[in-house]
């Protein structure tokens, strides 16, 4: 009996937990975008790499550095950086700048032209083991079409990023580099898919940012020692994403 009265309180939480969703996600979506290019004489001139989101006073985007990099790197002379606000055919193309990177946490800040967009807020508080969260972003790409898709869960640990390995082999520059400094990560029991790189992690209670989804630069260092990557999501911490912000704040006159 007391077992079936505890497993009725666990259910009851749990609902509780999830009972304002559809509002924190009609709050959240407007704030979320689309990083990818565009080039006018490619077919087609759009293409999505990843997700970000507005911070700041409304001209600023997050995302994850190893979404942008690759865009710059191999843009053609003419292809623009982008941000694609809004949905479906509704959506409007922003061009975006780089202003600041943050490398050892994966993180790059962008400028987005045009009028400000409604930005997200961080929570003061920290994120605890349990807490329940959700992230909103562009799966897969495009291929489901420019339409935010939410996944929800929870925070189930905060561990280091990097750990020791048992085969030195297994360590390269990038490892040895977080070993000596290994921050803690969010490990999520939702899944995230590549285009989900960049999205907001926020608490399902108030909508409120703590994190930034990344499993791809996360993975480089927890499971280096796996042969086949887990179906885990991480995601960085939002205090080196703030303190990015910060530093862009503070080296403007």
């Amino acid at each position: 009996m007391t077992a079936l009265l505890g497993l009725l309180l666990c259910l009851a939480l749990t609902a509780s937990a999830w009972a304002g969703l559809p509002e924190i996600i009609a709050q959240v979506k407007p704030s979320v975008v689309g990083i990818g290019t565009h080039l006018a004489t490619r077919r087609p001139p759009d293409k999505l790499a990843g997700t970000g989101f507005v911070v700041g006073e409304g001209n600023w985007v997050a995302t994850n550095l190893h979404v942008v990099r690759p865009l710059l790197l191999e843009a053609d002379p003419k292809e623009r950086l982008v941000a694609y606000l809004g949905r479906g055919e509704r959506g409007q193309r922003r061009a975006l700048t780089v202003l600041a990177e943050d490398p050892d946490h994966d993180l790059v800040l962008l400028h987005m032209d045009g009028p400000p967009a409604l930005p997200l807020r961080f929570s003061r508080e920290a994120v605890r083991e349990g807490e329940a969260v959700a992230f909103t972003g562009f799966p897969i790409s495009a291929v489901l079409g420019l339409y935010p898709v939410t996944h929800r869960g929870i925070v189930s640990a905060i561990s280091p990023i990097a750990i020791p390995v048992v085969d030195p082999k297994d360590l390269d520059v990038a490892m040895i580099r977080r070993l000596r400094d290994p921050f803690p990560v969010l490990q999520l029991d939702a899944t995230a898919y590549p285009g989900n790189s960049g999205s907001p992690l926020y608490r399902i209670r108030d909508g409120l940012v703590v994190g930034v989804v990344n499993s791809v630069f996360v993975k480089g260092s927890k499971e280096k020692v796996l042969s086949d990557p887990s179906g885990i999501s991480y995601a960085i911490p939002a205090r080196h994403l703030k303190a990015l912000m910060e530093r862009v704040r503070s080296a403007q006159p």
